[in-house]
Order: structure tokens, then C-alpha cells, then sequence
């Protein structure tokens, strides 16, 4: 995969243009890469809307993380 094409896919990824599957089917063996590629160039993974059945449980791990992290400061 040429490094301008990879670029591109990863900016579609952050932006929720594409989902995971795609960047699989397009050469990303897996998410480590994936996460390499994204702070390479200064992005973030796309975040899931916080509704549906699992909203909850997301939140609850979400203020675990957080309070993880106040804690080490």
C-alpha cells in the first residue's frame, strides 16, 4: 500500500468515513497498526455515539478510565 493511500484511509477512519473492516479488507493486518497510523498523523480512533444498549455499560467504563487516571496523577 502506497504511503498516500494509507494517509487518506486513515483520515476516512478518524473521521467515520469508514469503519475497521474496510482498513482490514484494504491491507491493515490490525488495530495496532491502525492506532500507529492514527497518531503518525496527529488523529484520534472515531469515537461511537454514546446511545444504544450498550451506552450504559460504555459510560461506566469510560468514569472507571477516568477516575484510573486521577488517580495516578
Amino acid at each position: 500500500m502506497i504511503d498516500n493511500e494509507r494517509d487518506r484511509l486513515i483520515r476516512q477512519y478518524a473521521a467515520g468515513e469508514i469503519a475497521w473492516r474496510a482498513l482490514q479488507e484494504r491491507g491493515f493486518e490490525n488495530y495496532v497498526q491502525v492506532l500507529s497510523a492514527l497518531g503518525a498523523l496527529g488523529l484520534r480512533p472515531p469515537m461511537a455515539p454514546m446511545d444504544g444498549p450498550s451506552a450504559a455499560a460504555r459510560e461506566r467504563g469510560r468514569a472507571f478510565i477516568r477516575e484510573a487516571l486521577k488517580a495516578q496523577r
